[in-house]
């Protein structure tokens, strides 16, 4: 079993391309996680200069943001299609709204599968607060229905939606563990889905717990001769990030968590 690793191109849409993706590829990292545009030029952009320095590309749904059922499933499906022309390793899509209804979402699920049929391409879906799976009790009813479907496992949505670290709600953990496609190695808590710095003692619990969600995941790969897992470092800018009132300051550097994050999960399951 071979681990990939993925930084997100979120926070650093101002860097130059070229730039941004020699700085990657220069970290250790084997690929970047980006949106993609609609533009045939502005793709070329992007994949030139991904080429260029020998990384992957996963893409990356975020525009769920259309209130009506029709016009959003519309648009999705104009978003997937763009993200496929690209020809990414997979796709990682915040899909659908927590409040669809649940047949909403479930046929939201099922176009995504029909466009990776269609492309070869695999389509994970994020556990992402505001979206169909927001919740540890949500996602779990969906995996239960829908054995088939596959998950951006980023359990920090689920830490802050529940306030808790999901104490009480082993079964559904035990199962979305099963269903990873994609995993956010982002470290959340009862009160945000990011901790200010997972470097920091103080949120050395929440960092173990994530760790240990983390190690399930490994042991599925490992077990079931899954042949790559694939992580991006996903600690992100402001609002996740806080920043110092009045001076626009953030409190910590998203790189250095980002590169702090790759190297404590390169030594733990990469030796």
């Amino acid at each position: 079993m071979k681990i990939q690793f993925y930084y997100p191109r979120w926070g650093s849409e101002n860097v130059d391309w070229n730039n941004f993706c020699q700085k990657v590829q220069e970290a250790g990292y084997d690929g970047v996680e980006a949106p993609v545009p609609e533009s045939k030029e502005e793709q070329k952009v992007i994949l030139d200069a991904l080429q260029n320095n020998g990384l992957k590309l996963i893409g990356q749904y975020y525009q769920s943001f259309e209130k009506d059922f029709e016009t959003h499933k519309a648009n999705y499906i104009k978003e997937l299609n763009i993200l496929a022309s690209a020809k990414p390793v997979k796709i990682n899509a915040q899909t659908g709204k927590d409040y669809f209804s649940f047949e909403q979402n479930a046929e939201l699920f099922a176009v995504a599968n029909g466009i990776s049929q269609e492309t070869g391409i695999p389509i994970c879906h994020e556990t992402h607060r505001n979206k169909a799976l927001f919740a540890a009790h949500i996602g779990y009813d969906f995996l239960k229905k829908l054995p088939d479907l596959k998950i951006t496992a980023d359990f920090s949505h689920w830490c802050n939606v529940s306030e808790s670290l999901l104490e009480d709600q082993e079964d559904a953990l035990a199962l979305a563990c099963k269903k990873v496609g994609h995993l956010h190695s982002r470290v959340g808590h009862s009160q945000s889905a990011q901790v200010i710095d997972p470097r920091l003692p103080e949120f050395k619990n929440e960092l173990e717990a994530h760790l240990k969600w983390w190690d399930t995941i490994v042991k599925d790969y490992q077990d079931n001769n899954k042949e790559v897992l694939t992580i991006t470092t996903e600690f992100g800018p402001a609002p996740y990030m806080i920043h110092l009132p009045f001076t626009n300051m953030p409190i910590a550097s998203q790189w250095d968590i980002n590169i702090y994050m790759l190297h404590l999960l390169k030594e733990r399951y990469c030796k």
